[in-house]
């Protein structure tokens, strides 16, 4: 059962990408990427939106994203997100195990 979470951070003068930015340049989204379990980790942005960073983070199962929570990076992570004082809207998505149905496969060019 895997599980997709969105976390949009939000801030000011840019300080949600500036948080992206040194999450990636400290090598801690390298290190969230190769921990057991975890399927992706990367951030998106807005083109509407210069002071939210969507990231999309996903994990094989739950006990896997409880593992990352636990983890030492976590504390990181807070530090960072408190450095930058952003703010957070978080949606959980679990795999829809029977995958696209196939009325909608016709609007998908692969």
């Amino acid at each position: 059962m895997a599980i997709t979470i969105h976390i949009y951070y939000t801030g000011i003068n840019e300080n949600a990408r500036k948080f992206a930015e040194e999450m990636m340049e400290k090598g801690v989204v390298e290190k969230i990427c190769a921990e057991r379990g975890n399927l992706g980790y990367e951030y998106f942005f807005p083109m509407k939106d210069r002071e939210t960073v969507l990231l999309i983070d996903s994990w094989k199962d739950q006990q896997s994203l409880d593992a990352h929570h636990a983890s030492p990076m976590m504390a990181q992570i807070a530090a960072l997100r408190e450095k930058y004082n952003l703010h957070m809207k978080v949606e959980r998505y679990i795999l829809d195990e029977a995958g696209i149905p196939a009325g909608d496969q016709a609007f998908i060019r692969e």
